[in-house]
């Protein structure tokens, strides 16, 4: 098991304890797929200089209870890429098509209603889902992003790799530089 996997699991084997207690709910939703050039595909790259067809890919998403007690947690592997960089990934609206922008804006727990969301108030890991993560000498990375809320159904279908980091600074706030690649997963 690579180390990038034991992250993963670990992470997720310990996100109950984050949940409440009791009468603890949880859903599920796995996707694990390859990266290819065709845009018909459950997961699709962009740019194959820097997210290779064939590198692989896994989110996992845990939704647990309810109202005041709702938490999710999102995982994100990736295995294949380049190795030692680092690259931004989030949810967003819409899923993968053929332009890397099709994917829509990312998803908000509570919308900025100036689009695109460049304002830290909006665009910041408590309100959206940020997995960025660095890769290890293999290729191979993880990341887990928690928060205290439920995406709402339907208006979350993709998760997207950036170019870089996300920035937090207002006027740049949760960019991460160009899409280059996307997979489709029916959060909520």
């Amino acid at each position: 098991m690579s180390i990038a996997t034991a992250v993963l699991t670990a992470s997720l084997a310990m996100a109950p304890a984050a949940a409440p207690s009791m009468g603890v709910q949880c859903t599920s939703v796995t996707v694990r797929a390859h990266f290819t050039a065709s845009p018909t595909g459950e997961a699709v790259t962009h740019d194959p200089a820097l997210v290779p067809e064939g590198s692989r890919v896994t989110v996992v998403e845990k939704r647990y209870g309810s109202g005041k007690d709702a938490r999710t947690v999102v995982a994100l592997r990736l295995a294949g890429l380049l190795p030692d960089r680092t690259y931004g990934a989030h949810v967003h609206t819409k899923p993968c098509g053929p332009k890397p922008a099709d994917s829509g804006p990312h998803y908000q727990n509570v919308p900025d209603p100036v689009q695109p969301s460049t304002d830290p108030a909006y665009a910041n890991p408590r309100n959206e889902v940020w997995l960025d993560l660095k890769t290890d000498a293999d290729g191979d990375g993880s990341s887990v992003a928690r928060v205290n809320w439920h995406v709402r159904y339907g208006q979350a279908r993709s998760v997207v790799v950036h170019e870089h980091k996300t920035h937090t600074e207002p006027g740049q706030a949760g960019t991460a530089g160009a899409r280059l690649a996307c997979v489709n997963v029916p959060l909520a």
